[in-house]
């Protein structure tokens, strides 16, 4: 069950040698310890991963419904680049009714997960050696990305308030322009959230810095601290990012949108129709259906409730301090200097002796990861409770 980052070794003369850019991109360590507790599983033991954020519930009854409807009719084709008109219709729909905002359809594109959004935005916005900031600890993709296009990644820490502020964007900024920022809220990997005030105060400074924003807002609906409020209420000129994968149980559906800037319409469907031709048209169909089964995912969300209470109490207890508060998502992020300060060993350790998976630290800090996890609590409250008891046996916490 070990997990390896090596890279292979490489020879100048090959012709297969890996390019610069695929050189920069670092392993996605907690897809490796998924990987490793899989392996587990298939060796007979009983795993309880709380590595990955996947819900552990499947996709909606009437999502389903209508993509086994449209695969019955044996014909599933490509679509406009920007997606069915019918879901960015119902998109728009969506943040009229969830957040009271009005955003056109055509303003609305779909996109093959928030991956891609992640992509589309980055070669829309930014020219190579531009400066963009995210936040530290942050969702590893976004640096790998921004990397791999040769962007010049500042990574701002929110250690101290778990969140972003206007004063940190500053100072990143007075230190060397930003030409860009990308922040989710709640975040990825600790799940504290933005609070409203602070929000507008970030989207009125970038603006004021000619700074372009993008707000990943997957994790909305999965924020229990507070109700979501999504940064295109402060202005139509911040990129929105969101996917059906989280609080709708559709990830492998890869199913995303992003909201845009008017002008930015054209410049994402060009790039889109060369990069990814569409988004497929089944998982379309099916995510339309999902905005009508908020009573369905509403039970989960309770669970996850449930089993976030459960981690909020239990963790402190083992000596795994909280390092941000767990507004949203479903996410713990801890502290384990008590017990390692290497991340990677501690959850090989811990995964072997417990078959309790977590992800490493360093996936989402670079600096400061080796001396924290980050659990997940998507899995079903009776077996995160029993992930916890596990720990406690194996901590010998009382």
């Amino acid at each position: 069950m070990s997990i390896s980052s090596a890279r292979p070794p490489q020879s100048p003369t090959d012709p297969l040698r890996l390019s610069q850019r695929a050189s920069l991109v670092e392993p996605f360590h907690a897809m490796d310890v998924f990987a490793a507790a899989g392996r587990a599983r298939q060796a007979g033991v009983d795993v309880i991963s709380l590595a990955v954020g996947q819900p552990a519930d499947p996709a909606p009854t009437a999502v389903r419904e209508a993509a086994m409807a449209k695969a019955a009719e044996g014909r599933v084709s490509y679509t406009n680049a920007l997606g069915l008109d019918m879901l960015r219709q119902a998109i728009a729909d969506h943040y009229r009714d969830f957040y009271g905002v009005t955003i056109p359809a055509s303003r609305v594109a779909v996109t093959s997960g928030s991956s891609a959004g992640f992509n589309l935005a980055f070669l829309a916005l930014f020219d190579h050696g531009d400066r963009v900031a995210i936040t530290r600890p942050g969702y590893p993709a976004y640096r790998n990305i921004l990397a791999v296009l040769g962007l010049e990644v500042e990574e701002i820490s929110t250690a101290e308030t778990g969140y972003l502020t206007a004063d940190s964007l500053r100072e990143a900024h007075a230190r060397k322009p930003l030409k860009g920022l990308l922040f989710a809220s709640p975040a990825n990997p600790t799940g504290a959230s933005m609070p409203d005030d602070a929000l507008q105060e970030i989207v009125e400074v970038a603006a004021e810095l000619g700074i372009a924003l993008i707000s990943d807002e997957i994790y909305h609906r999965l924020n229990y601290s507070r109700p979501d409020v999504t940064a295109a209420a402060f202005s139509d000129d911040v990129v929105i990012i969101n996917s059906f994968s989280k609080y709708y149980c559709m990830t492998g559906w890869r199913i995303g949108w992003m909201i845009l800037p008017e002008r930015l319409v054209r410049p994402v469907e060009r790039l889109a129709q060369s990069l990814y031709i569409s988004a497929s048209e089944i998982s379309q169909i099916a995510a339309a259906q999902a905005f009508h089964c908020s009573e369905e995912l509403d039970v989960i969300r309770l669970r996850y409730q449930q089993s976030r209470e459960l981690m909020m109490d239990a963790l402190p207890r083992l000596g795994l301090p909280l390092l941000a508060p767990m507004d949203g998502a479903f996410y713990a992020y801890c502290d384990i200097s008590a017990y390692s300060e290497d991340s990677q060993a501690f959850a090989r350790t811990m995964l072997d002796e417990t078959g309790v998976a977590a992800s490493t630290g360093i996936d989402f800090d670079p600096i400061e990861g080796h001396k924290s996890l980050r659990f997940s609590y998507c899995e079903k409250p009776e077996r995160v409770a029993e992930a916890m008891e596990r720990l406690k046996d194996w901590l010998n916490a009382g």
